[in-house]
């Protein structure tokens, strides 16, 4: 059975929006303004998921994907829409949840933030898994609605060299004794080197460490091992390879990170929205500036580098020890201090006990930071001026709402920064003022 349908919009998901006697069809793959025979492949009450048969009538902005895997491997759902559109799209994903979670328009839409669209990505988790009757070990992403891994020999997202080593480590893989019980290989790529991380669940034999030193030396890759939890990952071969780290030019520091830590996944990216960032925050020599879910200090040390006193406050332990490592690295350990807190369960008494900042950079994950800003006082006593990056452009809203309606700021402006391209992953940055 098919529909079809004209697409009115995009959900904020990528899926085409049309609906169709009286329910909502979400179409993978479809854009705004087409015409589609499209499938249900899920059917609820008052919606449907469907995908497409035919397009009838294609979109003056579909374009051939960058990748013959696109449509198998669920990794990327955007590549079939042109670059400068997917921003676009993000843009007003942020304005709606604006409009309707948060109640309010910031008073500017920035200039999204963009850059490279092929090649971005320094951070993955390829799964692994031995398939017989697919002929052998696949190494990838997983299939798109599916928890199978995708049959694919390259991946252009990830950085050229490390893209085209798909089927070398799908061939290093089948050739280990423990074949079955490598279930995941994590990439991390620094500035200086590339570092897979195997999660073996079992020891490697002799000949199997043999194999992986000889892979690493063939392709100037280093190799970590990972037994158990991330915390379990350690560098096996070769032992002096430079560290792992990225760059912050623009403020002369270095950041090093094991590859398991969290860092944005797009350098180049990161680069200029860490400038917009501190250029929106306009960190002063003297003052005392927070910043919240700081992590290794991607934030925390170019507010530092500005000449202002940071404290920097993150729920993980070993991010914080990160953080104070890269402090001491970058000779700014005398004007940033770190604490360990579990920032989802802020109340208004605990802040208050942090002290008095001029002002904040927020930095939370996808569930925001609804306990922090609901803890903010109501007597105008708060930070001057905070800046949210954000991960979730609802989460986002959400909190906008409650500075903007309870806290007494004003929301200056806001854009999105297209941190992951060919997805619906929306990252965007936002100025909020004390009025």
């Amino acid at each position: 059975m098919s529909y079809r349908l004209t697409i009115e919009s995009l959900d904020h998901e990528g899926r085409g929006v049309a609906h169709f006697e009286g329910k909502t069809i979400f179409v993978d793959g479809a854009l705004t303004g087409e015409v589609v025979d499209a499938s249900p492949y899920r059917k609820k009450d008052t919606y449907e998921q469907a995908q497409i048969e035919r397009i009838v009538k294609a979109s003056p902005y579909r374009v051939e994907p960058g990748c013959e895997w696109f449509g198998v491997c669920g990794g990327c759902t955007h590549q079939h829409l042109h670059e400068a559109t997917q921003v676009a799209a993000k843009q007003r994903v942020l304005e709606d949840c604006f409009e309707h979670i948060g109640k309010l328009r910031p008073e500017t839409m920035l200039a999204p933030i963009h850059g490279p669209t092929w090649g971005y990505r320094t951070k993955a988790r390829l799964s692994v898994r031995n398939v017989a009757k697919k002929g052998g070990v696949l190494v990838g992403f997983h299939e798109r609605r599916s928890s199978y891994v995708a049959d694919m020999k390259g991946c252009e997202v990830l950085p050229e060299h490390i893209g085209k080593l798909l089927p070398d480590m799908r061939e290093l893989v089948a050739g280990l004794a423990i074949r079955d019980r490598l279930p995941q290989i994590e990439v991390a790529v620094g500035d200086e080197i590339a570092v897979l991380v195997l999660r073996i669940l079992e020891p490697l034999t002799a000949e199997d460490e043999a194999k992986v030193r000889a892979f690493a030396d063939r392709h100037g890759v280093q190799i970590w091992l990972q037994p158990k939890g991330p915390d379990t990952a350690q560098p096996f071969h070769p032992l002096d390879a430079p560290a792992l780290s990225y760059s912050l030019p623009e403020f002369g520091l270095t950041m090093p990170f094991k590859p398991t830590e969290f860092t944005q996944v797009n350098h180049g990216v990161n680069h200029m929205l860490v400038r917009r960032a501190i250029r929106m925050l306009d960190p002063q020599p003297g003052e005392e500036i927070a910043d919240f879910f700081c992590g290794l200090g991607n934030f925390t040390l170019p507010i530092a580098r500005r000449g202002a006193r940071v404290l920097g406050i993150e729920g993980s332990p070993a991010l914080v020890s990160r953080a104070l490592e890269n402090a001491r690295l970058n000779k700014l350990d005398h004007l940033t201090r770190y604490q360990v807190m579990n920032l989802f369960e802020m109340a208004p008494e605990i802040l208050a006990a942090l002290g008095r900042f001029d002002k904040w950079l927020v930095d939370p994950p996808r569930d925001g930071a609804i306990e922090l800003v609901k803890s903010l006082p109501e007597d105008g006593s708060g930070p001057s001026r905070i800046v949210y990056v954000s991960c979730s452009p609802a989460t986002l809203a959400r909190d906008a709402s409650v500075l903007v309606h309870a806290k007494g700021y004003a929301l200056r402006a806001a854009g999105v920064a297209n941190m992951f391209p060919h997805t619906a992953h929306v990252e965007s940055i936002a100025l909020f003022e004390r009025v």
